[in-house]
């Protein structure tokens, strides 16, 4: 194994957005395993440090490539494209009049249920999203125009983060 390989090379993956994730999973276990610093205790100090080293390169790459939306961020940064979301916000005016009506919706919503047919269409928008980001990036090579669809899936998985918090306070 080598620290320096990408999170694709170190589990052993095409370097592309479809994945399978029980693959990652069972190759995530595989690693740790081979890794984990009690199997080093033998070794000294030095050998167990490394090995601790190892763990967390495998879980940082496991994190990144088990979750489509950090994929996808990590293969456009892999080719040459900067997700740099806190400084480019432009999205289309389409995107944009969605989020507001979402956010209106959220504002509005007065119970659980009303939370669960908002939270509807942004995990719709998500899907199809991510069926673009795959398209965009596997076979039409377009890291750009995948970097824009990963900083709208962005907005959504915090939107969707902001009604699992609305929730709670429902529910208090």
């Amino acid at each position: 194994m080598n620290l320096q390989s990408n999170d694709f090379a170190l589990f052993g993956l095409p370097e592309q957005f479809a994945q399978n994730r029980a693959a990652i999973d069972a190759q995530w276990k595989a690693l740790q395993r081979e890794a984990h610093p009690d199997k080093f205790a033998a070794q000294g100090a030095a050998a167990q440090r490394l090995a601790m080293q190892w763990s967390v390169r495998i879980n940082e790459a496991y994190q990144r490539l088990k979750d489509p939306v950090s994929r996808a961020a990590y293969l456009c940064e892999l080719r040459g494209v900067a997700i740099d979301a806190e400084r480019n916000t432009a999205m289309p005016t389409e995107f944009l009049m969605q989020q507001m009506a979402w956010r209106e919706a959220l504002d509005e919503a007065a119970s659980a249920e009303d939370l669960d047919k908002i939270m509807r269409q942004p995990i719709d928008y998500l899907l199809k999203q991510l069926q673009i980001c795959e398209q965009l990036l596997d076979v039409d090579n377009n890291p750009q125009a995948a970097a824009q669809v990963v900083r709208s899936l962005m907005f959504v998985e915090r939107f969707a983060e902001d009604i699992a918090k609305r929730h709670e306070q429902l529910e208090q």
